[in-house]
């Protein structure tokens, strides 16, 4: 706990040093293809050793759903050199902390430790890549766990599948169709070969970036690195090749039905362009000016002064191939679905036929600036994104210059690109309703 907790404190101190400052790194290639990353900052003795792997709920065959997710967990079970079940035990004996995430692009894995534990992080992160144990106990042992994970989160959390709900109704034919956890009966039906197959297939140094970034030396760091992770063989080249979407040119309705929710809510969702391109950027732009606050436009309107609805909110959910832009309202008494979507469009609307006031633009300016300047203050946030920056951005500068694109967006730009993506002929609209009664029985 006392080590946690030493951890914890000088992650404070590093966020005090490195916020407003730019990122300085250091990047090259190890010959297997290995992309590397080093941030040194000494400001006090902590480093984030992390591994970013270009493998996502997408990257799968039909009927073979939810595999890097299921990774994600696989491969904390245990490695040639690593007992099963000892990983997190060996991370916090140590005074560290570590975990990982899956996201429909990339899986991520990072420890953070006191920076004299900076080759035992290495060590891990090279174990994990070049002996992990896959065999039949550890895939139903996670089957299990993800299981658990699904329920928790999804089949009984209130508006749990609606994310799922708006990616099958957006897409037909794109991976994203299907959720990032999966289907269970997908998991069930793999064989032990085919998880090795995947490892195989996605786990190479060749798509993936390691990043060390805190209190270390960088030739001492160089060294580890090429101890550890040089040996490793590359994998074959990661090939895909996802099926384009056609354009939506009409409005799609649909409904969904939720066990966990009395109130119902209506969405209502466009498909926009992958997160790396410059029309993303103004769609986050635009999602902060209709929802971000009680001041925003949404909020005050719909909430504050017409007493319609509950909540309401503006998401560009950003995603490499195609992104999810949804926007979503829960009644307020006997307000209706219908009037929700008007009073949404009627806001969109506004922004497609005329400019932004110049003071709703500089709020925005400031207020990504402030997140930019956020997402710098600690050297675990610089790992992060390090790391996405490189791999799905192709762009490691833009941990200093991204402030920058959000600084060009005119307001005539906003006009342009909400015409451009959030006309009502582009829009699916669902109703996401509670159960019938008679149904949950």
């Amino acid at each position: 706990m006392k080590k946690n907790l030493f951890v914890g404190l000088c992650m404070g101190m590093l966020a005090f040093t490195v916020q407003g400052q730019e990122v300085a790194y250091e990047e090259y290639d190890l010959d297997n293809g290995l992309h590397v990353i080093l941030h040194q900052d000494n400001g006090a003795p902590v480093v984030t050793t992390s591994v970013m792997y270009h493998v996502g709920g997408k990257d799968r065959s039909e009927g073979r759903t939810g595999f890097a997710h299921f990774f994600e967990h696989l491969l904390f079970e245990g490695t040639e050199n690593i007992d099963r079940g000892q990983w997190f035990d060996i991370v916090s004996s140590k005074g560290g902390k570590n975990n990982a995430n899956t996201s429909q692009d990339r899986t991520y894995y990072y420890e953070v430790f006191p920076s004299n534990n900076l080759e035992l992080g290495l060590w891990l992160e090279s174990e994990r890549m070049l002996h992990p144990v896959i065999d039949q106990v550890g895939v139903d042992t996670q089957n299990e766990v993800v299981k658990e994970e699904k329920r928790l989160r999804v089949d009984n959390s209130p508006y749990g599948n609606l994310l799922n709900v708006v990616g099958e109704n957006l897409f037909k034919v794109h991976p994203y169709k299907d959720p990032n956890i999966g289907y269970m009966e997908d998991l069930d039906a793999a064989t032990l070969e085919e998880f090795i197959d995947y490892k195989n297939t996605y786990y190479g140094p060749n798509n993936a970036v390691l990043v060390v970034a805190g209190d270390i030396d960088v030739a001492k760091t160089k060294k580890m690195i090429q101890d550890y992770f040089g040996p490793i063989p590359a994998g074959k080249e990661v090939v895909r090749n996802y099926p384009k979407e056609a354009p939506i040119t009409e409005e799609i309705k649909a409904q969904a039905f939720d066990n966990n929710i009395q109130i119902p809510a209506a969405v209502v969702a466009y498909r926009t362009p992958g997160f790396a391109t410059r029309e993303a950027y103004v769609l986050d732009m635009i999602s902060s000016y209709l929802s971000d606050g009680k001041s925003s436009k949404l909020y005050k309107k719909m909430v504050d002064d017409q007493k319609q609805a509950l909540q309401v909110g503006a998401f560009n959910v950003g995603q490499e191939d195609y992104g999810m832009y949804l926007v979503f309202g829960l009644p307020l008494g006997d307000v209706s679905l219908e009037t929700l979507v008007s009073e949404m469009e009627a806001e969109i609307s506004a922004v497609r036929s005329r400019l932004i006031s110049e003071s709703d633009y500089q709020k925005l300016q400031n207020k990504f600036e402030n997140q930019f300047v956020n997402s710098n203050s600690s050297v675990e946030g610089i790992a992060n994104s390090l790391a996405r920056n490189f791999m799905l951005y192709g762009d490691t500068s833009l941990i200093n210059k991204e402030i920058d694109i959000y600084r060009s967006v005119t307001r005539e730009e906003i006009q342009k690109v909400a015409e451009a993506y959030l006309k009502p002929n582009q829009r699916v609209v669902i109703d996401y309703l509670p159960t019938p009664k008679e149904e949950t029985k």
